[in-house]
């Protein structure tokens, strides 16, 4: 190298430039052509990459390294190689600008940490996106792992850069760090609130991508897209996004319905209304028809043989309907219906099957039914909910009960016409 920059310097000065200006142009020849060489090798070493590496790459019979052909890992290389080529004839060509070589060289060293920490940074991408595709990672929250490890690693690449601008230690620059702890809880006071409910979420199983979550809070009613430090994204039923602070999942109640999912089996708990006025005892006209009905014909005969060995040993008179035990018409819909959820092939017979009397409202006699069906999907669920209370609806009738509903503007034009009809004395 010294010989081509005398022989530069001796071929100024023989055509006439002075020793002063000779050095000055012989250092602009030296950089420009130093810039030629540096786009050359990258030229060069991406062609390689881009051409060889990558081809070979693709054709290996290796499935898992073609991530680094699709992420271009490799990319950050070609400008890496120049660098250090220019970090190592800065020296020589710099030997007469003693001020210049220094800080030449520190920019150099600059752009080679930044691009290190940028080739780390594309092999850790590609690392969550094998592990993303992993079953055993597939509803862990990786993206808040893997953006706590680049921001690690941020935040080390700026200490060493300032400690090669300023010639300081990093660790001069660290115990400055302590003294701007405030500041920076400040700073990054989201990052770290997300930072710690990242590792309580993940260490407690509280929540993973694919869930179903209800948080009223934000009108959050869907399922975990996406968990990173900061958010977590979470796709309405209606397809909108809602984007909740992570941190917000440690503060905050939320309902996870992944229990249910695991189970196989969803909850029905809902109940109709009876109008009171239409609960009867049953009399043995009532009876002889109930017994008609195949799913309760066995329960009848032998509900009626308890009741009458009842009032046997009590000597009940039973010539009125109110004396002694007598069946209702209520009790029986509610067996009926009882029986009809066990029968009925996609219900789960091993969980709790149940009808049950609530507590009597305005609008009637609460009969609720609970239990569970054999799918945990949407559509299938609703669909087998409906079918089980079209049942109910229609059946009522056949026990002489009535649904209660609030009149409707039909039901009082009715009820005005039954009374014009009604004759006047």
């Amino acid at each position: 190298m010294d010989q081509i920059e005398n022989w530069i310097e001796h071929l100024l000065i023989n055509s006439g430039v002075s020793e002063e200006v000779a050095t000055y142009l012989r250092l602009a020849i030296l950089l420009v052509c130093l810039c030629l060489v540096a786009g050359i090798t990258f030229w060069l070493t991406k062609k390689i990459i881009v051409n060889y590496i990558y081809r070979m790459i693709r054709k290996s019979p290796i499935t898992w390294d073609d991530v680094l052909a699709d992420h271009q890992v490799f990319n950050n290389f070609a400008h890496i190689v120049p660098a250090f080529f220019v970090r190592a004839l800065t020296p020589s060509i710099f030997q007469d600008f003693e001020s210049l070589s220094p800080f030449v060289v520190k920019l150099t060293d600059v752009y080679i940490l930044i691009v290190g920490t940028s080739i780390v940074i594309s092999f850790l991408r590609v690392i969550e996106y094998g592990l993303s595709k992993s079953q055993a990672f597939k509803d862990k929250p990786l993206t808040s792992y893997a953006q706590l490890v680049r921001l690690i690693l941020y935040i080390a690449s700026g200490i060493l850069i300032l400690s090669v601008l300023l010639g300081k230690s990093p660790i001069y620059f660290l115990s400055a760090f302590g003294a701007m702890t405030a500041i920076l809880l400040l700073i990054f006071k989201d990052t770290i609130l997300g930072l710690v409910a990242s590792v309580q979420i993940s260490s407690n199983d509280m929540v993973r991508i694919g869930d179903w979550v209800e948080m009223p809070k934000f009108n959050a009613d869907g399922d975990v897209i996406a968990m990173n430090l900061n958010t977590v994204k979470v796709q309405n039923w209606d397809k909108t996004i809602t984007t909740i602070p992570t941190y917000y999942f440690i503060t905050d109640s939320f309902k996870n319905w992944r229990g249910m999912q695991e189970s196989g089996g969803r909850r029905i708990k809902r109940a109709v209304y009876v109008n009171s006025q239409t609960i009867n005892f049953v009399d043995p006209e009532t009876r002889e028809r109930y017994k008609k009905y195949a799913l309760i014909t066995d329960y009848v005969s032998e509900r009626q043989e308890q009741i009458e060995a009842y009032n046997t040993i009590n000597n009940i008179d039973t010539s009125e309907l109110i004396n002694g035990r007598r069946m209702t018409n209520l009790g029986v819909f509610r067996k009926y219906l009882e029986l009809y959820l066990h029968s009925h092939p996609k219900i789960r017979k091993d969980l709790t099957i149940l009808v049950r009397q609530l507590t009597i409202e305005d609008r009637g006699i609460p009969i609720e039914i609970y239990c569970f069906t054999q799918t945990t999907a949407w559509l299938e669920y609703e669909d087998i909910q409906a079918d089980i209370f079209d049942h109910v609806l229609a059946g009522a009738s056949y026990f002489g009960l009535e649904i209660f509903q609030q009149p409707s503007g039909a039901d009082i034009v009715r009820a005005s016409k039954n009374i014009h009809q009604i004759p006047v004395n």
